[in-house]
């Protein structure tokens, strides 16, 4: 099978690519919302109908939640089989007013930096999952068959916390099974660097209620004499890092590796600003800790940070009241072989250490995963980068994420096989927030990568 012709034909039907993915943008598969149910049974019916139209063996998959969709093709015999995993579902779209145009409709917009797709779930996730549908689409519209053997498994439940997935991968772990899990649901490194992502931060989600006093008191009544929650929670935060950026917790490093010379030396010649970074934020210099570089500090460096914080009266005006209760949201990104249950110990300790007599705290755990690494040793891996960077102006590197993916690591866990993660969206393409993007190079680029990785990948 050759390729230029593949290529040759993903360059002519782009259009047809284009509205096909509108198709699949105009439905509204909110996941976290239940009235949006039907929606997401909408997406799971459009994907397995476009599926068999490839001739795959696709059906919907019921489980306690939004279903899942799995397919089946046959490659040539002895080919690699590849499971490619996508998500169907998307983010809420609030505040709706902050959308220029309609999030559900579509549109090819042009910019400054170019032509864009606007609609939500554009770039996250439903542009990314299509590139690779169209790359098969385009191999057998060419070669009547594709290169490699391919299971395809979309989930609907991405965007709410995946409580179905695990269970459907315990129980169908023998039909999911491949030699490697393609994931596209990550980014470029800057505007032109194909980026695979080998190393992923893990996350653990802690909530904490400091209670002191039975009800909110008088400040002039009660100031001075009463223990005040805020003030405690305010202490315990603020011990959480020491003057260098390190934080506190006790344990806290067990388990984290350096980074290796030849990993760091890749790193360096990326050329990464973080004052160019931080600068789109209106931010100049990087704030953790002082002796890591930015992407260290972004890649392979663990975390803690505040992500929310609620006491006393925060209305407009003034309330001179001595709150009862405070609380704060705090998460910890996790690296190398850090364990996420015995930091969550940790930490509870820490904060029972700094309470006094007359206050107490109730916990509340939210998630705790660990994070994961893969090794570029596999033959997969150098087939992705040589692919990869054929098609773009520079040559792909393999990068780290601060984010945390945990289907990676469960294609690992319950699976046995490791995770290429790649993917073609940019930093300002604004996923999560109102007039979510994908730029339309960055669609059909993402086409021709796929259809180079699977020529590639049948050489393996």
């Amino acid at each position: 099978m050759t390729l230029a012709p593949v290529l040759a034909r993903i360059d002519s039907e782009l259009p047809q690519s284009v509205e096909r993915l509108f198709e699949l943008l105009r439905i509204q598969s909110i996941s976290t919302d239940p009235a949006f149910k039907g929606d997401c049974e909408t997406a799971a019916d459009w994907l397995v109908a476009d599926l068999q139209s490839l001739d795959v063996t696709a059906s919907k998959r019921a489980t306690t939640g939004h279903p899942m969709v799995v397919g089946h093709i046959d490659g040539p015999k002895d080919a690699p089989h590849v499971l490619f995993y996508g998500h169907y579902d998307v983010q809420p779209v609030d505040p709706l007013n902050l959308w220029d145009n309609p999030p559900f409709e579509p549109r090819v917009e042009d910019t400054a930096k170019g032509k864009v797709i606007r609609a939500r779930g554009s770039s996250d996730d439903k542009g990314q999952l299509m590139t690779f549908i169209e790359a098969c689409r385009a191999w057998k519209a060419v070669h009547g068959a594709l290169p490699v053997k391919i299971t395809f498994f979309f989930e609907g439940e991405e965007e709410s916390g995946s409580p179905s997935l695990i269970p459907f991968m315990q129980e169908n772990a023998e039909e999911l099974k491949a030699d490697i899990a393609l994931i596209c649901d990550t980014g470029l490194f800057g505007e032109e660097t194909p980026a695979i992502v080998t190393r992923l931060r893990g996350l653990l989600g802690e909530e904490i209620h400091i209670h002191g006093p039975s009800k909110d008191l008088h400040s002039g009544m009660f100031g001075g004499i009463a223990a005040n929650p805020a003030r405690v929670l305010a202490k315990i935060i603020a011990g959480l890092h020491d003057d260098t950026g390190r934080v506190t917790v006790p344990n806290f490093y067990d388990g984290v590796a350096d980074l290796p010379a030849d990993i760091a030396a890749q790193w360096d010649a990326l050329g990464f600003s973080p004052e160019g970074f931080l600068g789109e934020v209106g931010l100049a210099k990087p704030a953790g800790e002082q002796d890591r570089t930015a992407l260290e500090m972004i890649w392979s460096r663990p975390t803690c940070e505040v992500n929310g914080l609620q006491s006393g009266y925060t209305g407009d005006g003034f309330k001179t009241v001595l709150p009862s209760v405070a609380m704060a949201k705090i998460s910890f990104r996790l690296v190398s072989k850090q364990d996420p249950l015995e930091i969550r110990k940790n930490f509870r300790a820490y904060v029972q250490s700094m309470l006094p007599s007359d206050c107490t705290v109730t916990f509340k755990d939210h998630s705790a995963s660990p994070a994961g690494e893969m090794s570029t040793d596999n033959p997969a891996f150098q087939a992705a980068q040589r692919a990869l960077s054929e098609e773009w102006p520079r040559a792909a590197a393999f990068v780290g994420c601060g984010g945390s993916i945990p289907i990676a690591g469960h294609f690992k866990t319950y699976l046995g096989m490791d995770a290429l993660l790649t993917g073609f969206s940019k930093d300002d393409d604004q996923l999560h927030s109102p007039n979510e993007k994908y730029d339309m190079e960055s669609f059909h680029k993402g086409i021709r990568s796929w259809a180079r990785i699977l020529n590639e990948l049948s050489k393996t």
